[in-house]
């Protein structure tokens, strides 16, 4: 079998392009055409070309390398999407190409044998498929959804090539601090204007988002990393704590094996509320986190507001001689302390690197055409809920709006 590099070499010089009555493609195409890297990032606005793109390119070198044996899997964070978007317009490509065959296609397992070459389709809620057998080619179509586990459990089970695609809305991501860095990554960055099948209609309403929301148009126009209006929390960043400030509690988030424990310090003076990290870890047991207040200087009197969802850490720390209590949650408590912490200007001390990350990708869900809704998404909360716990708890009733139960 062909080794990546010579194979991407040799598929440079191939004359056979699908769609190739039209003389030019997107520059995803060529970009990855050109790219002898192990790992290749493509950052693009809407409507760049990106996805197509890519599936293009992997499929030719399916035409071009018949009966290789190669394994391509595409991966999304949920199958739903994964169907509406890349695995449609696979199939389009192959009904375009005249390519489709029904007894080639596996609709149960969402598999398709191309020239001798497996396609998958899977998404992140099928772990025994993520972790099954070694693949060449995985394509992460919409990589920012996706967590760095899934990365690392698809980059020990590809041969060849990893493959993703995304529009930069979140400001800190993983991509940009775990991937772009390596030395096998090549990183690619695109815009609509790098499309050359957009017609003039579909470029002046892109170009509408100039006028209507800079943030979004940087993000889905311009194809940069941007704060997206998504992005439920504006904060400021802080070195030292001012003077006449009040601390209101320390606020804890219990980890699992795989998410970490964060503490929180909170403090306030009139409508500012500033917040430190003390603990932002994975694997910790309650005799590792009582250490941790120790070091930290928790005193017996100073008051811990804790995740509810665990009453025997909570008895078990209580015990070790902590003043530490569960929070109380009541009905809508999220959307409620959400309100709560907006009310207040946030500062994040400087050296809360992991606090700053959260609130900076901490971010209301979108529909289909990408409207906000007042529903948070269930990531980058750890720190972010220690903080919800104690304004819950502790600034709630000052604004006797709601009521805790």
């Amino acid at each position: 079998m062909l080794r990546l590099k010579t194979l991407l070499w040799q598929a440079k010089d191939s004359h056979h392009h699908l769609g190739s009555q039209m003389k030019t493609q997107p520059k995803t195409y060529y970009d990855l055409k050109s790219c002898d890297s192990r790992i290749a990032v493509f950052q693009g606005g809407t409507r760049s070309g990106k996805t197509r793109s890519i599936i293009n390119v992997l499929c030719e070198w399916c035409f071009k390398y018949q009966k290789a044996g190669y394994v391509i899997t595409v991966v999304r964070k949920s199958f739903p999407s994964l169907r509406a978007s890349v695995y449609r317009d696979f199939m389009t490509v192959l009904h375009e190409e005249d390519w489709y065959s029904e007894t080639n296609h596996n609709k149960t397992e969402n598999t398709y044998n191309l020239f001798g070459n497996m396609w998958e389709f899977i998404s992140t809620d099928q772990p025994q498929k993520l972790r099954g057998a070694k693949r060449n080619f995985a394509f992460l179509n919409e990589a920012n959804e996706l967590d760095l586990e899934t990365f690392r459990q698809i980059s020990l089970r590809t041969t060849d090539k990893i493959i993703f695609d995304y529009n930069p809305s979140e400001e800190f991501h993983w991509i940009y601090d775990e991937v772009i860095p390596r030395e096998d990554c090549s990183f690619f960055q695109s815009t609509y204007l790098d499309n050359p099948f957009l017609n003039e209609e579909t470029i002046k309403e892109i170009e509408l988002l100039k006028q209507t929301d800079e943030d979004y148009w940087r993000i889905y126009g311009l194809g940069e990393r941007g704060k997206s209006r998504a992005t439920i929390f504006a904060t400021h960043i802080y070195e030292e704590l001012p003077e006449n400030c009040k601390r209101v509690a320390w606020g804890i988030d219990w980890g699992f094996s795989s998410d970490p424990t964060a503490l929180v310090d909170v403090w306030i003076r009139g409508n500012e509320l500033y917040i430190e990290e003390h603990l932002y870890q994975g694997g910790m047991t309650n005799s590792d986190i009582m250490a941790k207040f120790r070091e930290v200087g928790i005193e017996r009197h100073d008051e811990i507001i804790a995740d509810s969802a665990e009453p025997k850490a909570i008895h078990e720390i209580h015990r070790g001689g902590f003043n530490i209590k569960g929070a109380k949650k009541g009905a809508d408590s999220i959307r409620i302390g959400i309100d709560l912490m907006r009310r207040h200007k946030l500062f994040i001390k400087d050296t809360s690197l992991n606090v700053q990350k959260e609130f900076r990708n901490y971010k209301w869900k979108t529909d289909k055409n990408n409207r906000t809704l007042p529903i948070p998404v269930d990531s980058w909360n750890h720190a972010v809920d220690a903080v919800r716990y104690v304004c819950l708890n502790k600034l709630l009733r000052k604004t006797g709006t709601y009521t805790i139960q």
